[in-house]
């Protein structure tokens, strides 16, 4: 029986070979900061209220002008596409039918164009800036005729994370059997003929690039490798800023310095997030640095936690601290991979009526009207105890504790 997150994790790990699942998983270097992005949660502890009227709870918001039925937003993950056939497609749908936004990633197997036309909810498009600007424009162009509502620059990745067990498990694209997996690939039989349904097993939004001398799957990851530009600055975000007229949204802030810096360029959202761990490790939970984007953009612009999400309380902690949103990646991919369309639901479906449990136990019934009065700074009680404090402090405490390494 399924009734949280995790036990879609672990459906997930039962009906993927382990070279995909770890690739679902993976962390940088010794995964001190995918496993930090759960932890900082267990130091914000709740201030309930009693005797409120919870009768009816609200967990609706907005984001960028648009009425959300849920706080949660799917986020950019490449190649969601191998965990399902038409993966991209598939958890987009999942989105439009719980009322919220679905982002695409540039590295998706489907096409901006399929997934645009599969469903019908606010959907944003995931970019990099790449070495050859005339790829990024085309990207723009392609997502403006296509209606997607904003576009999400990922800005943590001037050059790509150490991630170890992808290395070890010779993760390649397409999957290939090798003698080190074929036992593993056989175990696992019902996903190699779910995807041999697959249209294909590639970067799809390059498929068709007029400078591929190889258009196969091979081809396509060594363009797209070969395009990761470690020279771009906030030079790029004015260039995009004048050549895409909706909202621009910047993922991967977590300082107050280039939180200021973004909104000063007319950045619209910032996205909290060190990449699920994935990228530099050794930096604190995203949760311990929301605080401080928050208070750096004064309201100018509106602010998005991405990292370590796994419960619905979770949700409501951030928004309390001043996030307008929270975007998950594992948690859907988990649902994608047990059941396609339905797991997707299914997973927000859990976040959801876990973020209404919490809120009518805490006494404050409507999620737009939390602040920091809801939450404390403590150490939970399997650390050592220190000082309890009802005001929400903005510094970062960053403990090596032990604790899941999950993101």
């Amino acid at each position: 029986m399924i009734v949280s997150i995790d036990d879609l994790r672990q459906r997930a790990r039962r009906r993927l070979p382990r070279t995909v699942f770890d690739y679902v998983e993976g962390a940088a270097d010794d995964g001190f900061t995918s496993g930090a992005n759960r932890r900082g949660f267990d130091r914000y502890l709740f201030r309930a209220r009693a005797l409120v009227d919870v009768s009816a709870v609200d967990h609706s918001t907005t984001l960028l002008g648009e009425k959300l039925a849920t706080p949660i937003i799917l986020g950019p993950t490449g190649l969601a596409g191998l965990l399902a056939p038409r993966g991209e497609e598939l958890a987009a749908k999942a989105a439009a039918s719980r009322g919220t936004v679905f982002t695409l990633s540039t590295m998706s197997i489907g096409t901006l164009e399929e997934v645009a036309a599969a469903a019908p909810s606010p959907l944003w498009f995931q970019l990099y800036v790449w070495k050859d600007r005339s790829v990024t424009r085309a990207l723009v162009e392609r997502a403006k005729a296509a209606g997607y509502r904003a576009l999400c620059l990922t800005v943590d990745v001037p050059v790509m994370g150490n991630r170890e067990q992808d290395r070890r498990n010779g993760f390649t694209l397409p999957p290939r059997v090798q003698f080190s997996n074929v036992m593993d690939v056989l175990r696992h039989l019902g996903w190699v003929l779910r995807m041999s349904k697959s249209p294909r097993a590639t970067f799809g939004n390059f498929v068709d690039h007029p400078s591929l001398t190889r258009t196969d799957a091979v081809g396509v990851a060594r363009f797209t490798n070969s395009q990761f530009d470690p020279s771009v600055t906030w030079k790029d975000v004015e260039w995009l800023r004048s050549i895409w007229t909706g909202p621009l949204v910047l993922k991967g802030i977590t300082c107050a310095e280039d939180a200021r810096q973004a909104v000063s360029l007319g950045v619209e959202a910032l996205i909290v997030s060190n990449h699920g761990g994935r990228q530099l490790d050794f930096l604190p939970g995203a949760i311990d640095v929301l605080p401080e984007v928050v208070d750096a953009v004064e309201g100018r612009a509106e602010v998005i936690l991405d990292g370590g999400i796994r419960r619905g309380s979770d949700v409501v902690k951030a928004v309390a601290m001043g996030a307008r949103a929270c975007m998950v990646g594992r948690p859907f991919l988990y649902g994608l991979a047990a059941d396609g369309q339905a797991g997707v639901e299914l997973s927000l479906d859990i976040l959801t009526s876990e973020i209404d449990r919490t809120l009518a136990l805490l006494g404050r019934p409507r999620l737009r009207e939390l602040e920091r009065s809801a939450l404390r700074v403590d150490t939970p009680a399997t650390l050592e105890p220190t000082a309890s404090s009802h005001r929400l402090e903005t510094s970062t405490v960053t403990r090596r504790a032990s604790g899941t390494s999950d993101t």
